[in-house]
């Protein structure tokens, strides 16, 4: 039997994400972008037209045609569209979160086993060049704090901050210090939304080691910065100019005065995340290659996204418990 060398791809969702998922499967040399799903058919033919001409497809023609489809879906969609792509056979590529609950999530690893196909979350981070350098250096960390802050836009006020920036740096470092968290203390308020639109983590992992953790999206400004102590040394990164200084033993200028400590500046080129997202896939679905973030890493962001949301809500509790903030007061 002749081994297939192209992904037939469908995609469920034609808003933000969905577009930029129709390109890089247009371009892409190991996938054919078939058709386009959305409930609002001029955002797929639109979308479609963009990428060369796709058509729209009801969810049902897609699944019958397509092998694989990438879900850029709502997050309260996420679960509904990808059991029934799994349920008939179909591989998934699924935006984070990959639910919107741990029952969802474990019921999603269970059926993707189940029919034997690949379930990908996509985590985009773990495809980047920053989170190389970082790994390169960096084994075992024992603090951790990272921001990531930027101004207003409309696109992702569906779901808390949490779930729409901060469980990027979430899967990251889980990833850095791959430990089971033992507990996280967390705050936050809505400000321009219904949800969480600023908030801050305080993650402590059975190994010991703590994350500081801070994500907002009505800042004046946009900054994405990472510092990491361990005993390897101590790494700054600004992933907004590309660079990291790392203090340590191993590479770099010595540092006089300092009993042997040498200081590395690295610059890193980006290369397209999403490119490499869509490359690994195709590799998982058609030459069987480990699936980089599994549903399994999927579920892990999602518990911890979920258990911030919950501390969020259980100091809110406390503070009007405390008269600190007025009973009925959810927002600044």
């Amino acid at each position: 039997m002749k081994e297939k060398t192209m992904l037939r791809v469908g995609i469920a969702g034609a808003g933000y994400f969905g577009r930029f998922h129709a390109l890089k499967a247009a371009a892409s040399k190991r996938e054919e972008l078939i058709g386009i799903y959305d409930p609002i058919i001029e955002n797929a033919e639109r979308v479609g037209k963009e990428a060369g001409n796709v058509p729209y497809m009801p969810l049902d023609e897609l699944l019958d045609q397509c092998d694989a489809l990438i879900i850029a879906a709502p997050a309260e969609e996420h679960y509904r569209l990808a059991v029934q792509a799994i349920q008939v056979g179909k591989h998934v590529l699924i935006e984070k979160p990959i639910a919107s609950t741990l029952e969802q999530a474990d019921h999603l690893i269970e059926l993707s086993k189940e029919k034997n196909v690949v379930l990908q979350v996509g985590h985009l981070l773990r495809y980047s060049a920053e989170q190389k350098a970082i790994t390169e250096r960096i084994k075992r960390p024992l603090y951790i704090e990272t921001t990531r802050i930027a101004p207003f836009k409309p696109r992702g006020v569906d779901v808390s901050v949490v779930l729409d920036l901060m469980i990027h740096d979430l899967d990251l470092v889980m990833a850095i210090v791959n430990s089971p968290i033992d507990k996280v203390d967390a705050l936050g308020a809505a400000v321009t939304s219904e949800f969480e639109d600023i908030a801050n983590a305080r993650v402590t992992f059975v190994n010991g080691c703590v994350a500081t953790i801070a994500a907002s999206r009505i800042s004046l400004k946009t900054e994405r910065k990472m510092r990491i102590f361990s005993e390897e040394g101590y790494l700054s990164a600004d992933f907004m100019e590309k660079q990291l200084v790392m203090i340590g033993r191993e590479k770099g200028l010595p540092l006089p005065g300092t009993n042997g400590f040498r200081r590395e500046a690295v610059k890193w080129k980006d290369h397209d995340n999403l490119e490499q997202e869509h490359a690994a896939f195709a590799a998982s679905c058609l030459d069987g290659a480990p699936v980089i973030v599994d549903a399994v890493a999927g579920r892990n962001a999602l518990e911890a996204a979920l258990a911030v949301i919950n501390s969020v809500k259980e100091s809110r509790e406390r503070m009007q418990a405390s008269g600190l903030l007025s009973p009925k007061k959810m927002s600044f």
